[in-house]
């Protein structure tokens, strides 16, 4: 590492390079730790001396995680880890840190330091950094250096705390979880696009366990593909796959339809369109979050991804990005700073990796049941011939993926079997069954030559002996999924567990930990 800092310092040197101030002041703290080969570190906020409100200690912190994460050998904690880890310790994010404090900070967070210090105002719109590295396993200081630089925040006024865990006042009976997915369909994507289709049942799935009021929540999802090179350049290379919808089957059928080409990946403007143009819930006790994943710098396009940030945070929108590639390539392209700014989570995934599969011993059972529970449909009019048509083509699609395919279709058949009524509302648009069930439709509302043509050519009590024997069967299958999907469940937690210390996560990992966290912030609670 010594011989690294040497050349690089020869290197700017020669070339006559100008560093930032805040790159000069990483390179003068990496000095203090040239001589290890990693070293795990904290970066604190940057107080004003005198506690002065500002946005200066949050811009200082994150401009020095960028600058730091470009060193060789160093390794950041996330900014949410450590707000949490404070937090519990019941110290301010822009408090004084002292020895006792660093060395409680390392032993909660596993970092070998913590670099702290502080603001101070010299002129009208410059300021002065005095930062320092303190290793949490005996407070010693490591290094300390000192830069100016433009001032270029605003000062704030003083903001009272939000109570992280009084979750926001119920403004509606019915639950509600609205989730965008925002996928980078630039070549080299293939792997992530394929992750997608073969875990979004397993995602939502996790959301139809949580409850609120004794309530599971209506579903939402709306998906866009972004970066690819078939769109036009105009529309910034980005398309809304969907809108707002529940009809999930519809949302895994237009991922097996995705491909990958190109291109320019905007996510400023992904992430601008996404908030401005979806209908989102003007109810803040609403789950609301996008999910946008990609490999590319944050920083590309025409839209500032803080401006966007800033957007959704002030509709309560969480944005959480997914980094396909390398952690600390991530953070240095400003993937980190892309969540931060609408209190969102950072993580990355191997987009090349398989999609987990663990095979249950209730996955056959369930299979054979699913079909037996779509075979209970009775399509209802134009729109229930198509859909009943595209279901076939997804189960196909299903059946075409193997192992990976058979646990998706096991948790598609566990999420039908569980969704609560409000989901089957969006089925009874197209399904008399599903509109019996739901109490939408009356049977004397029913029209006899909306039905398929097996069914017109019944008599009243045919027909309606018939409706009863799927309704009744519907139940039945469903009933016995949700017993074989409680051992399921027992069984794949398990394989998690052994999982947990393989390689690294893919997307239902980074997706479902988040949803957990940031739903139980808006009141909701999971099962275990």
């Amino acid at each position: 590492m010594r011989l690294l800092y040497f050349v690089l310092c020869v290197f700017m040197a020669g070339q006559g390079w100008a560093a930032q101030p805040i790159d000069k002041l990483a390179d003068k703290l990496s000095y203090g730790i040239k001589d290890r080969e990693t070293i795990k570190m904290a970066v604190l906020e940057f107080p004003y001396v005198g506690g002065r409100a500002s946005e200066g200690p949050m811009v200082v912190q994150e401009r020095l995680i960028t600058a730091l994460s470009k060193v060789k050998g160093v390794t950041l904690i996330e900014r949410g880890q450590l707000k949490k880890v404070m937090g519990e310790l019941k110290l301010q994010a822009s408090g004084a840190i002292d020895d006792s404090m660093a060395k409680q900070l390392g032993k909660l967070l596993g970092a070998d330091a913590v670099v702290t210090g502080t603001l101070n105002d010299i002129k009208e719109k410059k300021s002065e950094i005095n930062a320092r590295i303190i290793e949490t396993g005996t407070g010693r200081i490591l290094s300390a250096a000192s830069v100016q630089l433009a001032k270029t925040w605003k000062d704030t006024a003083a903001v009272p705390p939000v109570d992280p865990v009084k979750p926001p006042k119920d403004f509606g009976a019915k639950p509600l979880v609205q989730v965008a997915v925002l996928l980078d369909t630039s070549n080299s994507m293939d792997g992530l696009i394929n992750q997608a289709r073969m875990q979004i049942w397993k995602i939502v799935s996790e959301l139809v366990t949580a409850e609120k009021g004794g309530s599971a929540p209506a579903i939402e999802v709306a998906l866009y593909e972004y970066g690819n090179s078939s769109l036009s350049r105009e529309s910034e290379y980005l398309r809304q796959v969907l809108p707002f919808t529940r009809d999930l089957d519809k949302v895994s059928q237009e991922l097996f339809a995705l491909r990958t080409n190109g291109g320019d990946e905007y996510c400023g403007a992904a992430l601008k369109h996404a908030v401005n143009t979806l209908k989102w819930s003007p109810r803040n006790d609403v789950y609301k979050a996008i999910f946008i994943a990609g490999n590319e710098p944050f920083t590309q396009g025409p839209v500032n991804f803080m401006q966007a940030g800033a957007l959704a945070k002030a509709r309560g929108i969480f944005v959480n990005t997914i980094f396909c590639g390398a952690r600390q390539q991530g953070l240095a392209q400003q993937w980190l700073a892309g969540a931060n700014a609408a209190d969102g989570d950072y993580a990355n995934i191997d987009q090349e990796a398989v999609a987990y599969v663990a095979t249950a011993p209730q996955d056959a059972k369930i299979s054979e049941l699913s079909a037996r529970l779509d075979g209970t449909s009775v399509g209802y009019g134009r729109i229930g011939k198509a859909r009943m048509a595209a279901r076939g083509s997804m189960s196909a699609s299903f059946a075409g993926a193997g192992a990976g395919g058979a646990a998706a279709m096991a948790d598609r058949a566990a999420f039908k079997a569980a969704a609560p009524a409000s989901m089957a509302m969006e089925e009874a648009e197209w399904d008399a069954v599903s509109a019996l069930e739901s109490s939408k439709v009356k049977r004397e509302e029913l029209k006899k030559e909306k039905l398929p043509e097996n069914l017109q050519k019944m008599s009243d009590k045919e027909r309606n002996a018939f409706l009863d024997k799927q309704v009744a069967e519907r139940k039945k299958i469903k009933e016995e999924i949700n017993r074989l999907q409680a051992q399921r469940k027992v069984f794949l937690a398990a394989e998690e567990k052994k999982r947990a210390s393989g390689a690294g996560d893919t997307l239902d990992r980074a997706v479902i930990g988040t949803i957990r966290k940031q739903a139980t912030q808006r009141g909701y609670k999971f099962s275990k």
